[in-house]
């Protein structure tokens, strides 16, 4: 299943998402709250740890003004989990088509990553408009994109590009049309997470927030 209607202009008004590394379930709220001070509001909770699903709960609970996604799903048993504690979409780094088709199955809304010519057309031709570009520094950066995305720019698709995007890219990417919103977790890194660092974590926030403005007009 495509990334939905409602989903993709939340993520597009959004413009980043933060991607989160969370090893203690009992930080999440305290992570969502100092991200909403610094103007992040749409997140991607990694399934890199077993805390994420519960970190996932607590922050739908207490923060809800947070939309929070659930990434690196690898299985299709992730996706009915993902869909079964209520994340708001899931995103992969790769494209697999067992775990589309059981995005599709649950009604999850979904962006399968894509790194590839032949991935993009993969993915488009199951219905997928918008798409994580990964590990996009890795590939070459913004003329990568540009150049990948030459051939299928007609057919409306968006990116988020992650992997190598910070604060000093980030306005280069977000003025390529092509690219929906931007990922990373330079916002808040495992380490400042770990730390409670949360002024910290806001202060990244309000300086991207501060070149999304400047680009898009937040």
């Amino acid at each position: 299943m495509m990334m939905n209607e409602a989903i993709t202009k939340k993520i597009e008004e959004a413009a980043i998402v933060a991607v989160l590394v969370v090893d203690d379930a009992a930080d999440a709220v305290p992570l969502a709250k100092a991200l909403l001070r610094g103007g992040v509001d749409v997140i991607e909770l990694t399934l890199r740890t077993p805390a994420a699903f519960d970190a996932l709960s607590k922050i739908k609970a207490e923060t809800p003004e947070i939309t929070a996604g659930i990434g690196t799903i690898l299985t299709p048993e992730q996706v009915k989990d993902a869909k079964g504690r209520g994340a708001a979409f899931g995103v992969a780094p790769g494209y697999n088509p067992a775990v589309l088709d059981a995005a599709k199955k649950f009604a999850l809304p979904y962006a399968p990553g894509v790194s590839t010519a032949s991935e993009i057309e993969a993915a488009y031709g199951k219905g997928c408009r918008t798409l994580k570009l990964f590990p996009i520094e890795s590939l070459g950066g913004l003329s990568y994109l540009k150049n990948v995305n030459a051939p299928y720019a007609h057919l409306g698709i968006r990116y988020i590009p992650l992997g190598g995007v910070g604060i000093g890219n980030l306005k280069a990417y977000l003025e390529n049309e092509a690219v929906l919103a931007v990922g990373g977790s330079w916002l808040a890194p495992r380490k400042l997470i770990n730390e409670k660092a949360w002024d910290r974590i806001s202060k990244n926030c309000e300086e991207a927030i501060g070149i999304v403005r400047e680009v898009r007009g937040k």
